[in-house]
């Protein structure tokens, strides 16, 4: 009888090779599974995390987006006084609210209000921010004081714009006219012509260096040496107004 070949006794696991990443030769799959047994909790983790912030990301946006349409039905909403004042109220830090407060402090001024307008005007600022209207609102708060008899505040207020090279020019232009309207009235001629230059200078085919060279030739004559003598004056002036009781700057 042919003898039988020898055969491996039941549990011999002399020929079986533990793969981990010490194995000589692992192929891509065998990588891989020894990836997932060491880090498969760790990945989880991870996943879970970025789909949490995936999703509370899309809700914060989807809810400053409802937010944002609200607040721009109610200001459109808001026809009176009373329910702009309403609307800054409820939405206190909106930028429309800042536009709100603007036409309050219009209102108030053209009601002759001037306190209360410049109250509004200085809530407005603000709120703009970098709007382009935060410049008309800190023209209203400059202006304003001339109707109060306060010159010497809207002197301070008006310079500062005047002399504001990140304003816009016809803001600017406004302001330093204003200041040589000032300076026309209290008999200051020489100071009165160099805002009228700035005018001129900084906003030159505006409808403020138009009004700025018909002030020019209101003005008496001031001889070279009195002029040369004057403080000097770098900012623009305002055009719309003759003297300081014109209508409110942004608004002719």
């Amino acid at each position: 009888m042919a003898a039988n070949a020898p055969q491996s006794p039941a549990g011999d696991d002399r020929n079986l090779v533990t793969i981990d990443e010490n194995y000589l030769a692992p192929t891509l799959e065998d990588r891989l599974q020894i990836f997932w047994s060491k880090h498969s909790g760790k990945v989880w983790a991870l996943t879970g995390l970025v789909t949490a912030v995936l999703v509370g990301r899309y809700a914060f946006e989807s809810y400053a987006t409802y937010r944002e349409r609200q607040v721009q039905a109610d200001y459109a909403a808001a026809t009176t006084t009373a329910q702009l004042q309403a609307f800054v109220q409820t939405h206190p830090s909106a930028i429309l609210a800042g536009v709100a407060q603007l036409r309050l402090a219009d209102e108030a001024y053209s009601a002759g209000n001037y306190v209360a307008a410049r109250e509004a005007y200085s809530a407005a600022v603000p709120l703009l921010v970098d709007n382009p209207l935060a410049a008309r609102a800190r023209l209203g708060v400059a202006f304003t004081p001339l109707q109060t008899g306060d010159t010497a505040a809207a002197k301070t207020a008006l310079e500062a714009l005047a002399n504001d090279t990140a304003l816009a020019r016809a803001y600017r232009a406004e302001a330093a006219y204003h200041l040589a309207i000032v300076a026309r009235d209290t008999g200051q001629t020489a100071d009165a012509t160099r805002w009228i230059e700035l005018v001129t200078t900084v906003e030159p085919q505006g409808a403020w260096a138009n009004r700025a060279n018909q002030l020019r030739e209101s003005l008496p004559a001031v001889s070279e040496a009195a002029a040369a003598s004057g403080s000097a004056i770098p900012a623009a002036a305002p055009a719309g107004a003759e003297s300081s009781s014109v209508t409110f700057p942004g608004k002719q």
